[in-house]
């Protein structure tokens, strides 16, 4: 598990060693973490890993069993929801059906006495790009145009917090991808702190600066996108984030800052930057997209990582790129992305290949740890 714990900034939201405990079930347990004012932030994790509970715990719809949470030098646990400074955007967008798309945009801000309420709204249908909707009624309008409406509504408000609840779970996979574009245009433009419940990590890796990939209650690992997806340090994350290769290896020596493997026989390479065990047993990891399937005996390449005695068991076109399994003589099939630019042979099942990779490409991991613990999870979702 990763605790990150940065100093305060004058708005930043902090947890510190936050708890909730259901009865005897534990739904949080010693969470702690900053998340920068202005930053678009992440809890990423499957169902049950405590990531919504999280959210309803800064909102002020759960409080937290231990600990506190604190928005810049002030203490908001025991505050009203509606005390907060902190609004929600929740996956049922929870529109007036009645109103229009101005009305609805507007409702905060009349019941609160608020002036000039025209130009308020008309800024945010403006930031939201639907100032030729503002007539229409939520049953008028498509799923993608009923998220920007609640989205507009909550920042309307101007929270120091917008909170995400899978905002984007009920739309389809192309709107969705559209709208996590939106949603970061928006956020970078109104430089409100956002911060993201989600179990798609895709989502979660276009918008956020920062990931919090949860699991039990606890975070695994935080940080930037780029860092959990090349650096993993934990086999869930390592298959939760993206897809692995965990292959069972052992630590023959560690030479300066690299680490000599044997896996089956065959000698592979790994940097000692990204190995977070050198010492005998280990999962050897490498991501589906940075191998290369060769003919068998065909190709050699100086310094590449080569498993050889590979035979092809599936193939599956997709598009921008093809998926293959080859089993290896361990007989673990492995995956391998390869993108279909047409520079390279293509194969069918059956086919014997060998399995390339750049040395630096590899990370090790504890052998102690299960190798399919998130993958499961991934599948199921």
């Amino acid at each position: 598990m990763t605790d990150s714990r940065p100093s305060a900034g004058s708005q930043d939201l902090v947890l510190d060693r936050v708890t909730k405990r259901f009865g005897s079930f534990v739904a949080v347990s010693d969470l702690s973490l900053t998340v920068p004012q202005g930053s678009f932030f992440a809890l990423l994790g499957p169902s049950g890993c405590g990531k919504t509970t999280t959210l309803r715990m800064v909102a002020g719809l759960e409080q937290p069993t231990d600990g506190s949470i604190r928005l810049g030098a002030d203490e908001i646990s025991r505050l009203k929801p509606y005390r907060r400074p902190v609004n929600t955007v929740f996956q049922s967008y929870a529109l007036f059906p009645h109103l229009s798309t101005f009305e609805n945009i507007a409702f905060g801000l009349r019941r609160r006495g608020a002036k000039d309420v025209r130009k308020a709204v008309g800024e945010m249908l403006e930031l939201v790009e639907l100032q030729s909707h503002e007539t229409k009624r939520p049953t008028q309008l498509s799923g993608g145009q009923q998220q920007r409406v609640a989205l507009a509504r909550a920042l309307i408000n101007r929270p120091q917090v917008l909170l995400l609840d899978e905002p984007l779970g009920a739309l389809d996979l192309k709107l969705r991808r559209s709208m996590q574009i939106e949603l970061k245009r928006i956020q970078t433009e109104v430089g409100i702190t956002f911060v993201h419940v989600t179990h798609d990590q895709e989502e979660a890796m276009t918008m956020a600066d920062t990931i919090a990939v949860m699991h039990g209650g606890v975070i695994e690992q935080m940080g930037a996108p780029l860092e959990l997806y090349e650096r993993p340090t934990t086999t869930f994350v390592s298959n939760f984030l993206g897809q692995s290769n965990l292959i069972a290896g052992r630590v023959r020596r560690v030479d300066g800052v690299t680490v000599l493997l044997d896996v089956n026989g065959s000698e592979l390479v790994a940097p000692r930057s990204r190995a977070l065990s050198s010492a005998g047993d280990v999962w050897v990891g490498v991501r589906p997209e940075k191998v290369f399937l060769a003919a068998a005996g065909s190709e050699t390449q100086e310094g590449s990582n080569v498993l050889r005695g590979g035979v092809v068991t599936d193939v599956s076109f997709v598009g921008v790129s093809t998926q293959y399994l080859a089993r290896v003589p361990t007989g673990q099939e492995l995956m391998v992305f390869e993108q279909n630019t047409g520079t390279r042979q293509s194969f069918r099942g059956g086919d014997k290949v060998d399995l390339h990779w750049m040395p630096d490409h590899t990370f090790l991991l504890d052998a102690s740890q299960d190798a399919t613990a998130g993958a499961e999870l991934e599948d199921a979702k």
